[in-house]
């Protein structure tokens, strides 16, 4: 890649003046091959070839900010979905394999390892209800390791058995980490049509179609786009629009430099850039921000999703113009606890979790960090659940949820996760769910529109 004196300058800017990040280095590790009988064997064999393949992923990446200026905030590794590794492996308990992924990660310095996860979009096999059924215990024993578990698909429909079994699952995690707001659930994500190269956590996983060792970048300015939009207060729509999609194509040159930077250095494929605009709590690095600068009053007020979903394709637009290899969740996020603008909005009671779904079938993914009170019912999550992925499903989209029982807490309190989890108020669920829905069981089937062969 070429790139001329003003692009250079152009990025220096970004990245001094406007929080232009590469938000983080995605290594993706086959371990398939790591399979065996027995869950001590299993666990050994993936913590050895993490740390031989992604050793020296973390010097890679500090010697690649040294060269080209551009801060690296998080180094990560997303290995094959242990559950469909480890199914030969005998016994129930599967945590020990949690437990030597966080051990590698500890071991090679990096912030998070993800794939300790299931696909049980149309069923559930004896190797996916281990893993499942170890989800509390490994996410809550665990610092650095998280999980996924794909329930719904465009394809497949919704296995509502396995919707009710989250609600569950979710609340026993918030419980075992109750010390710590129930932490344990920021680490677990819930998805429909997941992607095989997604690089961001907590729902990172090196999918069933990728390479060996695989790397995939995340870059995110949310700042940079918003300087871009404040500075273009009377455009119109369509040239707001173009320019946006020119923003976001300069932040994709950045990531797919960085990208091959580092697939070289670390003898790995270069995969994609997720172009996704994902935001932190430091001010100013707010996609709600970036919807108020395009004429929104408010985040969550009317108009908003109408501006998000002009954000989002023109985001994607962007990067696709810069780059063949864009993949992942590529657009922009909407977590609350990691938004500044979105915690003020709520403060405010412009945004609502209901205001927030219809933002979902707009945005990239859907309802991350979202805390809510800690007596809220596991069918009432389950219920949350159900409605995601109907919109994921439906629309032929990516959508997920990050939801975060906090026991002891409920509306009008707060809560702390810390850096860049960020801190949120606890959002009011509703009252009627839908507990005789969810009962019937089985799977709600497929959309005609899934037909498309």
């Amino acid at each position: 890649m070429l790139f001329d004196t003003s692009e250079i300058v152009e990025t220096i800017r970004m990245v001094q003046q406007q929080g232009l990040d590469v938000r983080t280095i995605t290594l993706g590790v086959n371990v398939a091959d790591c399979a065996a009988d027995d869950v001590a064997t299993l666990a050994a064999r993936i913590h050895d070839k993490v740390c031989r393949v992604a050793e020296k992923l973390v010097p890679a990446a500090e010697e690649i900010e040294d060269r080209f200026g551009v801060p690296i905030v998080n180094k990560r590794v997303a290995v094959s979905a242990i559950a469909q590794v480890s199914q030969s492996a005998q016994g129930e308990d599967l945590a020990p394999v949690a437990l030597a992924m966080d051990r590698a990660a500890s071991e090679i310095g990096i912030d998070f390892i993800g794939g300790y996860s299931a696909y049980v979009q149309k069923g559930i096999t004896p190797g996916d209800r281990r893993l499942l059924g170890s989800l509390p215990a490994a996410l809550s024993t665990t610092e650095r390791v998280c999980g996924s578990v794909q329930v719904a698909s465009t394809k497949a429909g919704i296995n509502v058995d396995a919707v009710r079994w989250m609600g569950e699952l979710m609340k026993q995690m918030a419980d075992a980490t109750a010390d710590r707001d129930g932490i344990a659930c920021a680490k677990l994500v819930v998805f429909c049509n997941i992607p095989e190269d997604n690089p961001f956590m907590a729902g990172a996983v090196h999918g069933p179609g990728e390479g060996e060792a695989v790397v995939n970048v995340g870059i995110s300015g949310p700042g940079v786009v918003r300087a871009a939009v404040e500075a273009a207060p009377d455009i119109s729509l369509i040239d707001l629009a173009e320019l946006i999609k020119r923003t976001a194509f300069k932040i994709t040159r950045v990531g797919e430099l960085v990208g091959r930077e580092a697939a070289q250095r670390l003898g790995a494929s270069f995969g994609i850039v997720d172009l996704s605009l994902a935001p932190t709590p430091a001010a100013g690095d707010s996609v709600a921000n970036v919807l108020e600068a395009m004429g929104v009053d408010q985040c969550g007020g009317h108009g908003s999703i109408a501006a998000l979903a002009m954000l989002n394709d023109a985001v994607k637009k962007g990067g696709a113009m810069a780059t063949s290899s864009t993949g992942g969740l590529s657009g922009a996020f909407i977590p609350v606890s990691e938004d500044a603008g979105m915690v003020a909005a709520l403060a405010a009671g412009t945004l609502t979790l209901e205001r927030l779904q219809a933002m979902m079938s707009v945005c990239s993914v859907g309802l991350d960090m979202i805390a809510l009170p800690g007596d809220t019912p596991a069918s009432m999550l389950s219920a949350i659940i159900a409605d995601a992925m109907a919109i994921g499903v439906i629309n032929h989209k990516t959508t997920a949820t990050r939801l975060i029982p906090v026991p002891g807490k409920g509306p009008g309190d707060s809560v702390q996760f810390g850096g860049l989890l960020g801190a949120a108020p606890i959002m009011a669920v509703g009252k009627v769910g839908a507990e005789r829905l969810l009962a019937r069981g089985g799977r709600v089937p497929p959309p005609l529109g899934s037909l498309g062969n």
